[in-house]
């Protein structure tokens, strides 16, 4: 999993050990949890996603890297838009309910038995979220196994009050990264 500094030796119990602390360090960093919206003509998806973050004040641009072997990824590359729902710190067990493709009912408009509403994109917007951001892409840069997809913020909002704590990685028992 290198690479690995000089201090390091090399044996594969040393490297082991400094990849468990690389990982317990890159968990230690805060971030939030979310659900990524993502659309591709009839196909819809909700995913959960701890890396999204503003990465440009002027455009406001916001950044989301998700996994190339994700349905998300495909639909964001497809439509060319995703949406960003922040959660609430109550709602934290939605987030385990779309860690897998969700299931679209089209007619009662929910994804994995949640509703969603279209954003100005078109991308399904989770309706119980805290705050949306709704991006149409302006950029993807390959970062190995994820693409990290940069969105310009064409819509955003509150639908609960603006002081609703929200959800974070270390709210839940999750992890995903290093």
């Amino acid at each position: 999993m290198g690479p690995y500094p000089s201090q390091v030796a090399d044996t594969d119990e040393a490297r082991d050990e400094y990849d468990r602390l690389r990982r317990r360090v890159l968990w230690a960093m805060p971030s939030g949890l979310y659900v990524i919206g993502s659309r591709f003509g009839e196909r819809r998806n909700l995913m959960t996603a701890n890396w999204a973050m503003q990465v440009s004040f002027e455009p406001k641009l916001v950044a989301v890297s998700v996994d190339k072997t994700a349905v998300t990824h495909e639909l964001i590359e497809g439509g060319g838009a995703f949406t960003v729902s922040i959660v609430d710190r109550e709602d934290r067990a939605i987030v385990r309910r779309f860690t897998k493709p969700a299931e679209l009912d089209a007619t009662a408009q929910t994804l994995n038995d949640f509703e969603y509403r279209e954003g100005s994109t078109g991308v399904p917007i989770l309706t119980q979220a805290v705050a949306f951001l709704d991006c149409r892409v302006q950029q993807a840069v390959d970062c190995g196994g994820h693409t990290l997809f940069i969105g310009e913020v064409v819509d955003t909002g509150f639908t609960k009050p603006e002081d609703t704590p929200v959800l974070r990685m270390e709210d839940t028992r999750m992890n995903y990264g290093g």
